[in-house]
C-alpha cells in the first residue's frame, strides 16, 4: 500500500498524482442508468458482478439502482462486501476444500449466500458443514457451455440438482449458465450463435430438472457483451453483467449491433509523460504494474492516432504524433485493456466529476483471492 493517496476530495483533476486509477462519475452513473432502463419491465433481474470493480461503494450503488445483489468469484471477496452491507451474494465459482467451505458457511449467517456446484463430493461436504452451523445455502448447478467448469447439460445437471435438493441445509436455487468467451467475440453473429447454444443448454437442463418434479426458479448468466441476448431469450431471468459500469478497451473492440447499448468509458489510468527523448515516442509512468495487459494494450483516451506500444514494470512507451508530441510532465488518460485485473492493481479509486475530485473510494476487495 502506498504511503500517500493520489488525491483528496476537492482537488482539481490536474493535481492527481500518477499513475492513478480514476472513475468518471458522470459516465459511471449514466452506465448504471442505462443498464437499469434496459432491464426495466423485462422480468429479468440484474445481479451485478463485483469482481469487475472490487469496490463496495460501487456495489452499493448498483443495488440502489435495482440490482438484486451481487456476484463474487472468491469467498474472501464476498466477506468484504458483506462487511460493507451487501446482503445477497452469489459466489459464481465452485468452492472446494474444508477451509474455504467453512468460511463460506460462516458468511451464510450474515447474508444470503449462493454458490455453484458441478460435482457431487463438494456438495455433500458443504451440506455437512451447513448442517453443523445451522445455516442454509443456495446452490446452483453450473452447466458446462464450453467455458471452464460445469456439468454436462440435460440429465446430468438434473441429477446433481436432485442431489442438492435432497440435502436439507442446502437449497437448489437454479442453474448457472454463463458463456464467458462469448462476451468478447467480436461480431454480432458470433455472439448470437454462442448465446443461442448456451440458451439451448439452459433449456434442456431446465426441462430435465422440472421433469424430476423440482422447481427451477433461477437461470442466471450473461455478461456485458451479451446480456441483451439472454434478456430476450425467454429462458434466462437473471444477468450477471459487471464491466458495463466501467468499460474497457477490449469491450469497446466488439462490433455493436443496432440495438446494443452504448456504455461509456468511465475507468481510466491517469499517467504522466516522464521522457520525450524521441520525436515520435513518449515514455509514461504507467507500465505493467499500473494497467493489466492480459487483453492487450490500453488505448490513449481522445488521442486516436497515438498507440501504447509496450510496457515494462514502471514504464509505458507511446507512439505519438511527431508534429504535436506531448510535453514533459503532461498528463494523459489511458483506457485499460481489461478493467477487472486493472482494478486489482490499486488500493483506491479516484472519483471525479468535471475537473474536480469528488471522492476517493477504497478498492477494498483488492487482493481477495482466497
Amino acid at each position: 500500500m502506498s504511503p500517500w493517496s493520489a488525491a483528496r476530495p476537492g482537488d482539481p483533476l490536474s493535481a492527481v498524482d500518477t499513475p492513478a486509477l480514476l472513475l468518471d462519475l458522470d459516465a459511471f452513473e449514466r452506465n448504471l442508468q442505462r443498464m437499469a432502463t434496459a432491464l426495466a419491465g423485462s422480468g429479468v433481474r440484474l445481479r451485478a458482478h463485483a469482481k469487475s470493480h472490487k469496490t463496495p461503494e460501487i456495489a452499493l450503488r448498483q443495488v440502489a439502482m435495482g440490482a438484486v445483489g451481487i456476484c463474487c468469484q472468491k469467498v474472501s471477496e464476498a466477506a468484504v462486501f458483506i462487511e460493507a452491507g451487501i446482503r445477497d451474494i452469489l459466489v459464481t465459482n465452485e468452492v472446494v476444500g474444508r477451509v474455504k467451505i467453512e468460511r463460506l458457511v460462516g458468511l451464510a449467517g450474515k447474508a444470503r449466500i449462493g454458490v455453484l456446484a458441478d460435482s457431487a463430493a463438494p456438495v455433500a461436504e458443504l451440506a455437512r458443514a451447513a448442517a453443523a452451523a445451522g445455516v442454509a445455502i443456495d446452490v446452483y448447478v453450473e452447466v458446462d457451455v464450453g467455458r471452464r467448469c460445469g456439468i454436462a447439460p440435460g440429465e446430468p445437471a438434473a441429477q446433481l440438482a436432485a442431489q442438492i435438493a435432497s440435502l436439507a441445509p442446502l437449497r437448489f436455487a437454479g442453474l448457472h449458465v454463463y458463456h464467458g468467451p462469448a462476451q468478447h467475440l467480436r461480431s454480432v453473429a458470433e455472439r448470437t450463435a454462442a448465446i443461442s447454444f448456451a440458451t439451448d443448454c439452459a433449456r434442456v437442463s431446465r426441462d430435465a430438472v422440472l421433469a424430476r418434479g423440482l422447481r427451477c426458479d433461477t437461470i442466471t448468466g450473461a455478461g456485458t457483451g451479451t446480456f441483451l441476448l439472454e434478456r430476450d431469450s425467454g429462458i434466462y431471468n437473471e444477468v450477471q453483467a459487471g464491466s458495463y459500469a466501467l468499460m474497457d478497451r477490449d469491450y469497446a473492440d466488439n462490433q455493436r449491433g443496432p440495438d446494443d447499448l452504448g456504455f461509456e468509458h468511465a475507468l481510466f489510468v491517469r499517467t504522466m509523460v516522464m521522457s520525450v527523448s524521441g520525436g515520435s515516442r513518449a515514455v509514461v509512468d504507467a507500465g505493467l504494474k499500473a494497467s493489466s495487459l492480459d487483453s492487450g494494450m490500453p488505448a490513449v483516451w481522445q488521442r486516436p492516432n497515438w498507440r501504447y506500444l509496450k510496457a515494462s514494470d514502471e514504464h509505458g512507451v507511446i507512439e505519438v504524433t511527431a508534429s504535436a508530441p506531448p510535453a514533459l510532465g503532461e498528463a494523459l488518460m489511458l483506457i485499460p485493456g481489461h478493467c477487472d485485473p486493472t482494478m486489482n492493481l490499486y488500493d483506491e479509486l479516484i472519483c471525479f466529476r468535471g475537473d474536480r475530485v469528488e471522492a476517493v473510494w477504497p478498492i477494498a476487495a483488492r487482493g481477495a483471492l482466497l
